[in-house]
């Protein structure tokens, strides 16, 4: 396992983007990860695209306690159709469009493009059209389809952070309650999974799909 250091990190420049085509896509499929990165961050752009009344009232609570600590923060929820985004596709890529001059992120958090959701693939689909010059990070989200594939970067996580991203899960989406998918150990489970494939010290890691990623290297034999 090799630790490379994400060099934004290390000067004033901290912007994180985080794309979720649901009320609580961007929890699950990397919540674990932006409860250490935003302990850094200087800024955080939060977008969901879909989410009816009671949706848009958790997806706004749980974005605010994540991001409490975050000197500038923005949270937009839109009100696209859930399950017809491609049908919406140019009122969407608008938006995009619009992002692009709003924000100039250093990582870019969306779902993975092989993803079976229409409307997860959809945003990934119309990231990677609008932010070309970025690290994008593609997370995941477990469902009824079967999707999940093999992710080629890993976070490596302690204990209490996965802790704190399933009780998070459970206290801000109660809505999901009622779902069979929607379970602390389904989520517990993956996170192991994760830890297992990339020998995580504390045993738990989110997974990534990265499809680019440019290094410079450093004198004496350093990468960033």
């Amino acid at each position: 396992m090799h630790a490379l250091q994400l060099d934004s990190f290390n000067g004033a420049s901290r912007k994180l983007l985080c794309l979720g085509a649901h009320a609580d896509d961007i929890e699950i499929g990397c919540g674990g990860t932006l409860l250490k990165l935003i302990r850094q961050a200087t800024a955080v752009h939060w977008v969901v695209f879909s989410a009816d009344p009671l949706r848009a009232e958790e997806a706004m609570s749980s974005a605010e306690k994540l991001l409490s600590a975050v000197p500038i923060r923005t949270i937009v929820i839109h009100k696209f159709r859930d399950g017809f985004f491609p049908s919406s596709g140019s009122e969407i890529k608008e938006y995009f469009e619009q992002l692009k001059h709003e924000v100039s992120p250093d990582v870019v958090f969306t779902h993975y493009r092989g993803d079976l959701h229409q409307d997860h693939r959809l945003i990934s689909e119309l990231t990677w059209n609008t932010f070309r010059d970025h690290l994008i990070l593609e997370y995941e989200v477990p469902k009824y389809d079967g999707d999940l594939g093999a992710p080629n970067v890993f976070v490596p996580l302690d204990e209490a952070d996965c802790r704190q991203k399933i009780e998070h899960l459970v206290t801000h989406f109660k809505s999901q309650q009622t779902r069979r998918w929607f379970s602390e150990d389904l989520f517990l489970s993956l996170l192991r999974l994760r830890g297992m494939e990339c020998n995580a010290p504390a045993r738990f890691a989110e997974g990534f799909y990265c499809r680019k990623l440019v290094l410079e290297m450093l004198a004496p034999g350093g990468i960033r």
